[in-house]
Formats: structure tokens, sequence, C-alpha cells
């Protein structure tokens, strides 16, 4: 072939940040999003300790694990604007500021109301730790580094969670719960120092063929996101069975252990460090393969539509099971989890299914659903367990039946994506 017809290598995106540069934010904004993470799941590891101190019923420690989810919620669509008109720098640290004072806050609570109210506030602090990465990344880094840095950002989170079960566990006895709170105020504010040293100062998009410039007349609003069949295609499974899964990681499972197949808390600890390892490796993978499989045009949705029943499975044999799960609980309980990841693709493709002026309204918009459904699950299972009891029937059976309508719930959503899957297009 002569060197006429030679094809060009394609061009760099003007604002795609250079490869070392590129490695630090992600690093600087992982850091961030690894307290938030561990933030998020102590909850599940004190949960022994919380309930024997306050007291605390089903229903209560479900309201004060979905508190933070809550707080979370309630930030999503101004945090979306912010991020699109402000940029992530200044928008996260400016969150971060209330989740150091969220911290605080919990370690000082001597009653359920004030431990509820620093949740919300946590909540509330953190809820820009993965949105404003993202947003950053749908400028700053290409397809198919943006569907890795996705799962290898969800693989930090889970590294957090991975921090809050034995090693919290270990340092409960020498510090206490108030004084770890108090450091993990502490760490937060040395990520937000290292956030303002080196991630870069947001500009303005460099409009492009495949980038346009936004319209003068964009008034910050959501109108393009709640219009989209794509959006709402994808919204049911981001409420049940990606909040179901976040909601079981970070406080159900551990309960599950602990009540329906009778381990200690510190034996609980151990199978929670089980649970969110095998999380952190799965989202390892797909960073790994993600980006392949973009290549290949294999689409998010079909990866959803054939994964996401494996964990229908996993929820109908735990359900049957009960107590007879014994020692497998927190394989069970794991094995739920990893094959509810599939679900956690639909984030960053509906990211990339609008204009980057649009990223951060369209993540925080969906954020929004997934948290809010965190929320409803988390609160819910307690809801349905105290329920249960009250009909009369054993801790166990109430577990089952609540897990088992998280299940009917989770399946009917995926039903849902199916049938407008099959009727529209992308």
């Amino acid at each position: 072939m002569s060197a006429v017809n030679m094809p060009l290598p394609p061009m760099p995106h003007p604002d795609h940040l250079p490869r070392r540069m590129a490695v630090v934010v992600f690093l600087a904004f992982a850091l961030a999003y690894f307290f938030s993470a561990l933030v998020r799941a102590i909850t599940a590891t004190l949960s022994p300790t919380l309930t024997t101190e306050f007291n605390l019923s089903a229903q209560d420690l479900g309201l004060l694990a979905g508190g933070y989810f809550l707080g979370f919620s309630l930030t999503q669509l101004p945090l979306g604007r912010w991020l699109d008109r402000h940029g992530p720098k200044k928008v996260i640290l400016a969150f971060l500021s209330f989740a150091v004072l969220g911290c605080l806050a919990f370690s000082w609570a001597d009653n359920f109301h004030g431990l509820l109210a620093a949740r919300v506030l946590c909540g509330m602090g953190v809820s820009a730790c993965l949105m404003a990465p993202l947003t950053a990344y749908r400028r700053w880094f290409d397809v198919s580094t943006q569907l890795r840095t996705n799962s290898w950002m969800l693989m930090t989170g889970s590294l957090g969670m991975l921090a809050a079960t034995l090693p919290v566990q270990w340092l409960m006895p020498i510090w206490g719960w108030r004084a770890l709170f108090v450091m993990l105020g502490v760490m937060i504010a040395m990520a937000m120092l290292l956030i303002a040293l080196l991630v870069p100062v947001w500009q303005k998009a460099t409009p492009t063929a495949d980038t346009p410039k936004a319209p003068a007349d964009d008034d910050g609003s959501y109108r393009e996101i709640w219009r989209s069949a794509y959006f709402w295609r994808m919204a049911p499974i981001g409420f049940f069975s990606y909040g179901g899964m976040v909601a079981i990681q970070t406080l159900w499972a551990g309960p599950w252990m602990t009540q329906v197949a009778g381990w200690s808390a510190t034996e609980a600890a151990s199978g929670l460090f089980l649970i969110n390892l095998a999380m952190l490796v799965t989202f390892w993978l797909w960073g790994l393969i993600t980006p392949g499989l973009a290549r290949r045009g294999i689409p998010v949705e079909r990866l959803i539509a054939w994964g996401l029943p494996l964990s229908f499975a996993v929820i109908g044999t735990l359900v049957w099971l009960g107590a007879a799960i014994g020692s497998a609980a927190a394989v069970g309980m794991a094995l739920l989890c990893v094959s509810s990841t599939f679900v956690a693709l639909a984030q960053p493709a509906v990211g990339m299914a609008f204009p980057s002026h649009l990223a951060g309204r369209a993540l925080s918009a969906y954020n929004l659903v997934i948290f809010a459904g965190i929320f409803v699950v988390q609160w819910g299972i307690g809801l349905l367990v105290d329920a249960g009891r009250g009909l009369g029937l054993a801790n166990v059976q109430a577990y089952q039946m609540a897990l088992g309508c998280f299940g009917l719930s989770s399946i009917a959503s995926w039903v849902f994506f199916m049938l407008k899957n099959s009727s529209q297009g992308r």
C-alpha cells in the first residue's frame, strides 16, 4: 500500500487528557470514592453494635442505613445542573465538606434521630463522589476508557466496602465506632486536598462533529432527560436491580448471615469481607473486558438481558434454602451481588446516550433513580421483616418473605426492560 493510500490515524479529541494526567485524575477521584463507599457500607458491620447500643428494630436499622441514600437522592437533580455549569472539581469539593461534617456529627450522636440526621448529611456530602468523575470522564476520556474507568471506579467502591468489613471489626475494640467516624472525616478532608491539587480546572467543551457545542438556550433543565425513551427503559432495572444489589451489599447481607444463617457478628464481618472482595474482583474484570466488548459491537443492553436473570436464580435459591444455607450464606450473598453487576453497565450507557453538555444531568438523574431504589429496598426489606414478625412468622421466614418480594420486583423491572428493548431502538 502506498503512503498516499495509508489511512490516517484518528485525530485525538482536543478535550481528552494525556495518559499520565488521566491516571492521576482517576486516582484522585477514586480515593474520594473509596471513602464514600466506606462510609456507605460501614453500617452493615456496625449494625450489631448500633442495634444493641440504641435498641434498634429492623425497621430502624433499615431507615438508618437508608438515610444515607435518602440524603444522596435529595441532591442529585441540583447536582447534575451544577456539574454541567461549574464542573466536577468545584462541585465535589463543596459537597465533600458536608461529608466531613456528617462524619463528625455521627460520632457525636447520642440517639437514633441524631444518627439518622448525620447519615442523611453524609449521604448528601458524598453524593458527588461518583457523578463528578463520571461527568469529567465523559469529556476527558474516550468511549472505551469511560466504560473501563466506570467499572474501576465501582471496583474502588468495592475496595472501600471491603475496608468497612474486617478492618472495621478489628479496629472496633481499639477505637470504638465514634473514633472511627472522626478518622473518616479526617481522611475525606485529605482526599479533598488531593483533588484540589491534582484535578484540572473545568473549561468549556471544545465543539467537534461528535461533541457539538451546547445550545445557547440551554437553561440547565432536565427536559431532554425526562423525554428520553432510553432513560425510562433503563430506569426500573436501575431502581430495583441496581438499587437492590447495593441495598443488600451495604446492609441486609449482614443481618441475613446473623439472623437467618445464625452467624456471629465476627463471622458476619468475615462474610461481608468475602462479598466485597468478590465485588471488587468482578468490577476489575468488567473494566478489563468491557472495552473489548464495545469494540466487538456487543451492546450493554444485550449483556443486561442475558446476564441479569442469573441474579433471579440466586435469589430464588436463597429464599428456598433459608436457614439451611448455613455456612454457605456469604457465598450465596456474594453470588447474588456478583450476578447483579450486569445492571451496573447501565449507568455509563445512560451517560453516553446524551451529548456531553448534558452528561452531568443524565448521570445524576439516573443516579437519583438508583439511590431512590436503594433507599426504598433497604427500608422496605426492614418493613417487610417487621411485618412478617407481626404476622407471626418466625425470624427466618420473615427474611425469606422480604427477600422474595424484592426478587419479584426485580424480575418485573427486567421484564419491563425486555419489552421496551424489543419495541424501541436506542
